[in-house]
């Protein structure tokens, strides 16, 4: 079925590969996808899309691993892109429960929210999915035409697009492209990417119990007078509110400190800062630079490392780096990852200092317990990745 040119299938591609080709009117009985998603799915694991052929989505978004990278380390290199040797310098996100992202815009008071990757620069996930086979240190392909090439070239893939769109869907790069975009989007919407099932949802629909200390660090997480927590990383307007997602999307510096080795791995240069939410295009005011869309906290617990430069390995070091701001304890002002001093702010003037400041200092107990919450927060399918 598929021309020497590809690489041979993994099993488990091989049969989503085969409800494929049953056409558009089915859907598969294992994971309940419709045609369009399946399409989606098959795409997102495809290596054959990017230039070498080497690298899919899957490859940064495993699906084993929380929808993150599992390759990475903060003591070393980001992603390694198609060509075997290309290192990106942000950390890549967990693709988890990204359906649930705002288009990136700007509220009435001017500031900005929304958008996928870290400065938003993709309005939506169409426009998100079609960013990494472009790009020459991802997955390197050097237009949309040689990406839909590659599509032409599997009989599966026309027979697919054929029946979900149209007959003529690959015969142009333009309605190709847009098409694969679609699929993926469609996919990544899918309830695979946000089901829901953590054991805070099990707890908040009645079906499981916290533990004393993840009940205090849920206590904590939200609220008004104790924690920071909840000033960025709570959308529901009530604590108990379902399908949390724990991001409000919005955008902030907080004085996350430089990665040396990404920096040197990376080959940037030592003084190299990243703008954040100034390199999106769209935003042209200084005031923004250094400022990063906050992350959502679902399946925080399994995606490290953590923060947009992947500076910390360990979640409870970034809670104790929010606690630097509101303890004047000397042992509070050391990185507990490096034994030396956390690091100056890269872009002093945006901090978001109002947001950083609020709430007291935090003792072990307390920190303990927003761990402990916060990793109630992991998928079922990923909860065996807490024990490993």
């Amino acid at each position: 079925m598929l021309n020497t040119l590809f690489k041979p299938l993994s099993a488990a591609a091989a049969v989503v590969f085969l409800t494929q080709a049953v056409g558009a009117e089915s859907l598969d009985a294992d994971n309940g996808l419709s045609p369009l998603e399946r399409l989606g799915e098959h795409l997102f694991h495809d290596e054959n899309l990017s230039l070498e052929r080497s690298q899919s989505c899957a490859s940064c978004h495993d699906p084993e691993e929380g929808f993150a990278d599992s390759r990475r380390a903060a003591d070393g290199a980001f992603s390694l892109g198609d060509d075997g040797g290309s290192l990106g310098n942000r950390n890549a996100p967990t693709a988890s429960y990204a359906a649930y992202v705002p288009s990136f815009h700007q509220a009435a008071d001017g500031s900005w929210t929304g958008g996928l990757f870290w400065d938003g620069r993709a309005g939506d996930l169409e426009e998100q999915a079609g960013g990494p086979p472009l790009n020459p240190i991802e997955m390197g392909m050097p237009n949309a035409a040689l990406v839909v090439e590659r599509l032409r070239e599997n009989p599966s893939y026309v027979q697919s697009f054929g029946a979900v769109f149209s007959p003529d869907t690959l015969a142009s790069e333009v309605s190709g492209f847009a098409a694969m975009t679609q699929a993926l989007a469609a996919y990544e919407r899918s309830a695979i990417f946000a089901p829901f099932d953590s054991k805070y949802d099990r707890y908040l629909a009645g079906e499981a119990e916290l533990s004393p200390e993840e009940e205090l660090g849920r206590v904590l997480f939200f609220s008004e007078q104790f924690t920071n927590c909840n000033q960025c990383h709570q959308l529901r307007k009530s604590p108990m509110g379902a399908q949390e997602t724990f991001s409000d999307y919005s955008y902030h510096n907080i004085g996350v400190p430089r990665n040396p080795a990404v920096i040197t791995e990376a080959g940037m240069a030592d003084g190299f800062v990243d703008d954040g939410l100034l390199a999106n295009p769209a935003v042209t005011d200084p005031s923004e630079r250094g400022k990063f869309r906050t992350p959502t906290l679902r399946n925080v617990a399994v995606t490290g490392p953590y923060m947009h430069n992947g500076v910390f390995q360990d979640l409870r070091t970034v809670v104790l780096f929010y606690n630097r701001y509101n303890s004047k304890a000397e042992a509070a002002q050391i990185n507990p990852e490096t034994d030396a001093p956390w690091g100056e702010a890269l872009v002093p003037g945006t901090l978001s200092v109002k947001e950083l400041t609020h709430g007291p200092a935090l003792e072990a107990r307390r920190v303990d317990a927003l761990v402990a919450f916060m990793t109630t927060l992991t998928d079922r399918r990923y909860e065996d990745l807490l024990r490993d």
